[in-house]
């Protein structure tokens, strides 16, 4: 047996995600765009990292020679070598490329390369399976996680070593060696058998999201216990373990909160729950002109521009339809050039844009307020300007979370992906499914960090339509809702 650090990591949270990787990989759930997103921001942080130790010489990855990888490796450190990217190794059953080794005295130390903010108990893991490996082959001296530091603020070049932080996990990644022997012995005992009887539970998330959870997850019906709203997942699995799986399932004396309990009696009779004073009293705090404003943001795991800190939300586009008094409507729009920073542009339009007086409607508002705090924080001659718009903010979940109108087909969730094609079902005008290839906020963010680096000009321009017509979307949706709940009141 085999594993590389990633399939042991695999085996901790789950023996049967690792029998199903290794024996029925047909199983796995299509990669989607936020994995791939995922990669590419590791990568490219693992790029950079390299210029905390230069000028090493790198491994060039081969997934047909990993033994030419070993040998260029064994040859690297025999002829003197001080600094090594992707140095690789197999020892004991165990395949692991180090980030980066370096010599230090008469042993190495070996560093990993993380893009997340701090480290995390999987780093531990992660790294100790590395050392297990390592240790096998070479003397090592200490174990080292680089990760990025999120207080760090771009003033110019990048600084290298202000960007990342190091931390010194020898300690803890020598405590888990004792683990790691019985826990690959388990595993290759698990692999010889037939698949692990192992039910869906937390750890299905934890770290990871499986990617056989399609598989897995296949016999829990649509409403499920899971999706009971702002209930804890530990809780949701002690109602499966005690057999309850439907809301058929939950006895009549169940502790539910008033929202649950709603989900549970919409569910029997298919019908939307309503309450049209609460909708009156809210509909009522909204002021013409009405002002449907939705921003998009990206992130960059390293920063682009001056004033930017790692994995800052940063407002690139936006979308305003205006409704006035008398019936009349207008839509405006901004979309940022990629190969820039938005934030000024679109602070200038987005002031002229914004009505004078009226409300400014938002849904789930507290996003839109933080992203223009923090404008305001940015652009300081600008800032009592952009403050201002924040008073006069009011937020569309309302009246959906105080249970004005409550439909069984939400689920449990107050999106505004869950509750518009509830409210208008087969309407094709308002179906994110119909759009191109950003139909929610994670595309719309993963894609617009990735753009600048896109070379077919004709690509990016379809992208920048597809961009427009998504957000543009997202503030035609809060008009269309906003209609329907003036509707039902009358």
């Amino acid at each position: 047996m085999t594993l590389s650090k990633s399939q042991y990591i695999r085996g901790l949270q789950c023996h049967k995600s690792l029998w199903l990787y290794k024996n029925k990989p047909e199983l796995r759930d299509a990669p989607d765009y936020a994995q791939e997103s995922l990669f590419n921001t590791g990568h490219s942080v693992g790029e950079l990292a390299k210029e905390v130790f230069p000028n090493g010489v790198e491994i060039e990855f081969s997934s047909d020679d990993f033994n030419g990888m070993i040998f260029k490796t064994k040859d690297l450190i025999a002829n003197g070598t001080e600094v090594i990217y992707e140095a690789t190794f197999s020892e004991d059953g165990i395949f692991a490329m180090a980030d980066m080794l370096v010599k230090n005295g008469d042993a190495w130390d070996m560093y990993e390369v993380k893009a997340s903010t701090k480290v995390k108990d999987y780093h531990i893991e992660d790294a100790s399976i590395q050392w297990y490996a390592l240790s096998k082959a070479i003397k090592l001296n200490h174990a080292y996680i680089v990760h990025i530091n999120n207080q760090y603020i771009r003033d110019g070049e990048l600084n290298i070593e202000e960007l990342f932080r190091t931390e010194d996990i020898t300690d803890q990644v020598q405590d888990k060696q004792y683990t790691i022997e019985p826990n690959l012995e388990e595993m290759e005992q698990i692999l010889k058998g037939d698949m692990p009887d192992i039910d869906i539970g937390g750890h299905c998330d934890k770290p990871f999201s499986c990617d056989f959870s399609s598989h897995c997850w296949k016999h829990i019906p649509t409403p499920s216990v899971f999706n009971l709203y702002w209930m804890n997942g530990a809780k949701k699995f002690e109602m499966y373990y005690k057999r309850m799986m439907t809301y058929a399932d939950i006895p009549d004396d169940f502790g539910l909160n008033d929202t649950q309990r709603l989900q549970v009696e919409t569910a029997k009779t298919k019908e939307p729950y309503i309450d049209k004073n609460i909708i009156k009293d809210f509909l009522g705090t909204i002021q013409y002109p009405i002002n449907f404003f939705d921003f998009e943001t990206f992130q960059n795991a390293i920063p682009r521009f001056d004033n930017q800190r790692p994995y800052q939300q940063m407002p690139f586009q936006y979308s305003l339809h205006i409704l006035h008094e008398d019936g009349t409507m207008e839509h405006k729009e901004f979309l940022g050039d990629e190969n820039s920073d938005p934030r000024d542009d679109l602070i200038e339009q987005m002031l002229n844009d914004i009505t004078e007086t009226g409300s400014i409607v938002a849904y789930n508002q507290s996003f839109e307020i933080s992203r223009i705090k923090e404008l305001a924080k940015f652009n300081e001659s600008r800032a009592d300007e952009l403050l201002a718009l924040n008073d006069r903010f009011v937020d569309l979940i309302v009246p959906f979370r105080g249970r004005g109108y409550y439909h069984p087909d939400f689920n449990g969730s107050f999106s505004i992906k869950s509750v518009l094609p509830a409210m208008f079902p087969n309407d094709n005008e308002l179906d994110y499914k119909k759009l191109g290839r950003i139909q929610n906020g994670g595309d719309a963010m993963d894609t617009f960090a990735n753009l600048h680096l896109l070379k077919d000009k004709s690509k990016i321009e379809e992208i920048k339509k597809d961009f427009l017509a998504y957000c543009r979307l997202d503030t035609l949706a809060m008009v269309r809702i906003w209609e329907k709940l003036h509707k039902i009141i009358k």
